[in-house]
């Protein structure tokens, strides 16, 4: 089995920086994809990012673009996720997924998962 656990979260003000981090254990390999997914208050788990082994990152939330950074280190079987200039629409509960090996915007498409770390941004 794969086990993924966040953390990093905390609360922050608007243009404000948190850095996330993952770590897997178990059964990870390095050509597993590791993606970002978030979810604000009554609204529906959304991607965020995501990045294979190999390749630049993939963006789904267009609104992140410029401000969000993923990256990986396969030795520590850790991925990051840097948040700059972060806003009140940030706010939400941001998880870390993987297992397979492509990227996908489908929360489906993955089947191991990490708790959650909350982000909250205010003033």
């Amino acid at each position: 089995q794969l086990q993924l656990v966040e953390s990093g979260g905390g609360s922050a003000q608007p243009g404000g920086t948190l850095r996330l981090t993952c770590i897997a254990s178990g059964h990870f390999f390095d050509y597993y994809s590791i993606a970002w997914f978030r979810q604000a208050p009554g609204k529906e788990r959304e991607a965020v990012v995501c990045l294979r082994d190999i390749g630049g990152a993939i963006y789904y939330e267009d609104s992140v673009k410029g401000r969000f950074t993923t990256s990986r280190d396969n030795s520590k079987k850790t991925a990051y996720l840097q948040m700059k200039s972060l806003k009140p629409e940030d706010t939400a509960v941001y998880y870390c997924a993987s297992g397979n090996y492509q990227c996908s915007p489908n929360r489906f498409d993955y089947d191991y998962w990490g708790q959650g770390t909350q982000v909250t941004v205010s003033s």
